[in-house]
């Protein structure tokens, strides 16, 4: 899914997420001092209290994360967990569904289609009984309008990495409940339906169209690009998502009832559901907050109607080493940390207009910078004992057979070390200034391109609204200072930055006049599952926001997607490591969620980011 916000991102895959700057308003004080269910001191789990049919959900969005892009078919700027998470998933369902108990593996009971059934490089997919909200079954057709559109569109896709064009020879629909593709030679089967067919997701007739009128991208790839243009512009009139005769077909297990540009969001049960379980709530509600201390101060008034909300790591007291939760300071609430299934990291723009792309591209150059960022200083200190380091391309929690066992969870591939990035600085033709500009003095040493009197000063937007990730800036641009690199951070609303960074550089070659970005949440395996690298780390996809590119990591990658031993997993990841394609940032805990006592069903909560609201409900 993608970016996550900077309560942690990563967007589907890269979900990336979002925070900002400014007291919340009176409304939202006013909708969440409104009472919703009553109070309870029992656990946020399924358990305890007498269910209670009924009752408002409120859960406040991470800092300045707004869900703004309604169509599911997002490009890399909008493809952030909060559009898809907190908007796109709840109204339309994927063909597949993802995240088991606190995994990320294939859900058969939450999948609008059957696993798919394989026979050489066959592929047969059979859809269960799916209705849309207008009464219409979901077909087959439905699952061909969503390839067509990617067949036309790849680079309006966030999460485009080939599919179907690349691996794919022929796609036929059958009859009303059956497809069948054949595939361009034998694929690794999980990884075909963890990172291929898991990023499908059903569009109805309804949208099959242009502002003119009924369209055929269902059945003819040449009237997408139209169609597509269409959606994008009826997806960018956010007020209008409440009572499009487009967004309100849903067929997920909820509807829009009400939805404003500012982040206040309601949904009701949509009531022709046919997935297994029905929603008990009668409603569902998304609050907005700037920044998590706002969000908090809500959370800590007497009678707050948030039910679902998070404890800033500023306000968290420190968690012991060998405990997964801590102390929890708020009465009435249940604390369950969520950790994503992802990596955090800032990117380095190696097409940045600004003159040091070839520094950028420079490995000894990437490493000094790796050297300054202080994982371990970091997660004990603001993120308050709850954070994990990256260790490189592929996560280390939740505990899976992925990871290689040269790249070892829980250290840091890089430990701080000042006079490490100064070696590799000053052994490279750099004269090093600290607390000043160091320059290059020897073009030869410093790189090619690297000009003779250049100075390492650097342009680096962030994500504000998030104190945990504002320490983490303000010590890296420190630690760097003291080896004469400059960084000018850049504070800016988590959209700003990824629409900054979000892979337009990547794709049409503009909006590259930055050299660092961090929106905060690097990425969330979703909806590409299976972390083998061709969404991120590939030449030229969209989601690989800083632009690298090397042909022996590209080699690797595709040997990762042919075979199901894992040894050509660890082969790339032990390649790819220590080039840094990215600069590797504590993946700190997504959210230290507080669960009012006496609603029940939000635990365990999925590390793919994903919200099930209707799993929750109330007890008394």
């Amino acid at each position: 899914m993608g970016p996550a916000p900077s309560q942690q991102a990563q967007p589907r895959s890269r979900l990336r997420s979002k925070f900002a700057l400014v007291v919340v308003g009176a409304a939202a004080l006013a909708l969440v001092a409104a009472g919703c269910g009553g109070s309870g001191s029992s656990s946020g789990s399924s358990s305890g209290g007498t269910k209670v049919k009924g009752g408002t959900a409120v859960y406040a969005l991470p800092p300045s994360t707004t869900p703004n892009y309604i169509f599911p078919y997002s490009s890399s700027a909008d493809f952030s967990v909060s559009n898809i998470s907190y908007l796109q998933q709840l109204l339309y369902r994927p063909l597949y569904w993802f995240g088991k108990g606190e995994t990320p593996n294939y859900n058969s009971s939450l999948s609008v289609a059957n696993a798919p059934q394989f026979s050489g490089n066959n592929v047969t997919i059979t859809l269960k009984h799916y209705v849309w909200s207008n009464g219409q079954p979901v077909t087959a057709s439905n699952v061909m309008f969503w390839i067509n559109m990617e067949t036309a569109e790849p680079s309006n896709y966030g999460g485009y990495t080939g599919f179907p064009a690349s691996v794919v020879k022929n796609v036929k629909v059958v009859s009303p409940t059956e497809l069948t593709m054949t595939m361009d030679k034998a694929y690794s089967q999980s990884w075909f339906l963890y990172n291929e067919l898991s990023q499908i997701t059903p569009m109805p007739e309804a949208w099959d169209r242009t502002a003119s009128g009924p369209s055929h991208c269902t059945t003819t790839v040449s009237d997408c690009k139209a169609v597509y243009t269409y959606l994008d512009g009826q997806s960018k009139t956010l007020n209008s998502y409440a009572s499009s005769p487009l967004w309100s077909v849903v067929n997920g297990p909820w509807k829009l009832s009400a939805f404003n540009a500012d982040g206040h969001i309601t949904f009701v049960p949509n009531k022709s559901y046919s997935g297994p379980t029905k929603a008990s709530l009668s409603q569902f509600k998304e609050v907005p907050f700037t920044t998590d201390s706002a969000e908090y101060s809500v959370l800590q008034a007497p009678n707050s109607s948030v039910t679902v909300g998070y404890l800033p790591e500023q306000d968290a007291p420190a968690k012991p080493v060998d405990q997964t939760v801590g102390t929890n300071p708020l009465h009435g609430y249940t604390l369950s940390p969520l950790y994503s299934w992802g990596i955090n990291y800032y990117v380095t723009n190696f097409q940045s207009t600004t003159g040091n792309a070839p520094i950028i591209k420079q490995t000894y150059f990437r490493q000094a910078m790796a050297y300054l960022m202080n994982q371990k200083s970091v997660i004990q200190g603001p993120l308050r004992g709850y954070g994990q380091f990256t260790t490189g391309p592929v996560p280390n929690f939740p505990k899976t057979q992925f990871l290689s066992p040269s790249i070892p969870a829980g250290t840091d591939p890089f430990p701080f070390s000042e006079s490490k990035a100064k070696s590799l600085l000053t052994s490279h033709g750099w004269k090093v200034v600290p607390n000043g500009t160091s320059t290059c003095t020897n073009p030869s040493l410093c790189g090619p391109g690297v000009k003779q009197g250049q100075g390492l000063s650097f342009t680096f937007p962030f994500s504000n609204g998030v104190a945990w990730t504002t320490s983490e800036m303000t010590q890296l641009q420190s630690n760097a200072a003291a080896v004469g690199i400059k960084l000018n951070l850049k504070p800016e609303p988590f959209n700003q930055v990824i629409a900054l960074a979000g892979g337009n550089c990547v794709v049409t070659k503009s909006s590259c006049n930055w050299d660092l970005a961090n929106w905060g949440g690097g990425w969330v395996f979703a909806p590409d599952y299976q972390p083998t690298g061709e969404e991120l780390f590939m030449c030229g996809v969209p989601a690989n926001s800083g632009g690298y590119c090397s042909k022996q990591n590209d080699s690797l990658i595709n040997s990762t997607l042919t075979t199901s031993n894992m040894n050509a997993m660890y082969t790339w990841q032990n390649y790819v490591q220590p080039q840094l394609p990215v600069q590797y940032q504590p993946n700190g805990v997504y959210e230290l969620t507080e669960i009012k006592d006496n609603l029940k069903g939000v635990t365990p909560q999925p590390v793919t980011l994903a919200i099930n609201p209707e799993n929750w409900f109330f007890t008394k």
